[in-house]
């Protein structure tokens, strides 16, 4: 794809909305690791917040290479359609496990479903779409993951 202003513009937008994604994820696991009991969970929560810092620096570069900067993030229609993370917290104060978990599944669900658009939308590189891509992978996988932590 060649990129003009506006399909930079674009793309530059639906990356944000990721990383804005992303950044809420990181934020719900760590006050999630911090409300649960369990040390395999907590570890787990610990482990996906990681993982979500790394899909952020990832995106960033992409960001980067298109000659645009990262120090603003604005997040776009993306991100600011995802907010489940914050209004997660919300579960975390009584420390039910179960809620905790229910709320992670919660926002997976809603952040797999802004990769999806933001794959259908058609406005990233190949490589972009590699990486997306990837993370989508991964975030799906997590859920999985989640999920069976909750039957």
């Amino acid at each position: 794809m060649i990129h003009t202003d506006e399909t930079t513009k674009e793309t530059v937008k639906t990356l944000e909305g990721l990383i804005s994604i992303l950044e809420d994820g990181k934020l719900g696991y760590t006050n999630a690791a911090e409300h649960v009991e369990n040390l395999a969970i907590k570890a787990d929560f610990l482990e996906y917040a990681r993982e979500r810092a790394l899909f952020i620096v990832e995106l960033q570069d992409e960001i980067n290479k298109l000659g645009k900067s990262t120090d603003t993030s604005g997040g776009g229609p993306l991100g600011a359609l995802h907010r489940t993370w914050i209004d997660i917290k919300s579960s975390f104060t009584g420390g039910d496990t179960e809620a905790i978990i229910n709320a992670c599944i919660t926002g997976e669900e809603a952040a797999i479903e802004k990769y999806k658009k933001a794959l259908e939308e058609n406005e990233l590189e190949h490589s972009q779409v590699f990486i997306v891509s990837k993370q989508l992978n991964s975030i799906q996988n997590t859920l999985s993951q989640i999920k069976m932590k909750a039957s």
